[in-house]
């Protein structure tokens, strides 16, 4: 047994699970991880290696001989990244975060072996340490006994906008119909996959982001926390 405390956050892409969750972790001092961007270094791998995305066994022979690391940013990382991901020395926080290698995760996520693969991981890091986790499966399956469970969510129109404007700041060529679109069926394939599907838990606590400034979705997740640290 150990003092450490564990915050579980769920929800669809683009409903601001990344920044809050960093933020977050910021003010509480906590580690923050971006279970997603381990779909996505799993993607990579498949592109750098001509591995097929429907290729399951490929896909978790890569990941199995591969180290994968997260830390918050450094002072001199400070570039806008919400994370530092490694994939054995090599920093690829920013070569992750293409629309190709986004739905590549979506797709090498629908598999068992790929998911049970990352999840020991993710496990792994977590284990006696205060962290902030995000994706889509924390609450039920990674972190199933979190202090914390939180389910994020926004309207669809507005996480598309979000998505799109992040896009846009990364200086990548974007069109809203097709982001907004591609946002549509990724949220089909995440909520419809037969392994590990997007949902809601019943002790979820759900938090819709579609009109609050993030600042104050932060601030009421600080003070939830800080309650349950009193109660304890």
């Amino acid at each position: 047994m150990t003092d450490s405390f564990h915050i579980a956050i769920d929800g669809p892409v683009a409903a601001g699970k990344g920044t809050i969750s960093k933020l977050t972790a910021e003010r509480l001092g906590f580690l923050y991880i971006d279970t997603g961007a381990m779909y996505r270094m799993a993607a990579l791998l498949a592109l750098r290696h001509g591995v097929l995305f429907e290729d399951e066994a490929g896909l978790v022979t890569l990941i199995l001989a591969s180290h994968m690391d997260m830390r918050n940013p450094t002072e001199a990382e400070r570039d806008g990244r919400l994370t530092t991901v490694f994939l054995g020395d090599e920093d690829v926080s920013w070569k992750i975060r293409t629309e190709e290698v986004g739905g590549g995760a979506s797709k090498v996520a629908q598999y068992q072996g790929v998911r049970q693969a990352l999840v020991a991981k993710q496990q792994e890091i977590a284990q006696d340490q205060n962290v902030v986790m995000e994706g889509r499966d924390i609450t039920y399956r990674v972190l199933p006994n979190a202090d914390l469970k939180i389910y994020l969510t926004a309207s669809d129109i507005i996480r598309a906008k979000r998505r799109y404007l992040q896009l846009q700041n990364r200086g990548q060529d974007a069109n809203l119909d097709e982001v907004y679109q591609d946002l549509v069926e990724r949220d089909q394939r995440d909520s419809s996959r037969s392994v590990d599907p997007l949902q809601i838990v019943p002790d979820a606590w759900v938090l819709d982001t579609s009109s609050l400034p993030i600042e104050n979705v932060v601030d009421l997740i600080v003070g939830k926390v800080k309650a349950k640290q009193l109660k304890s």
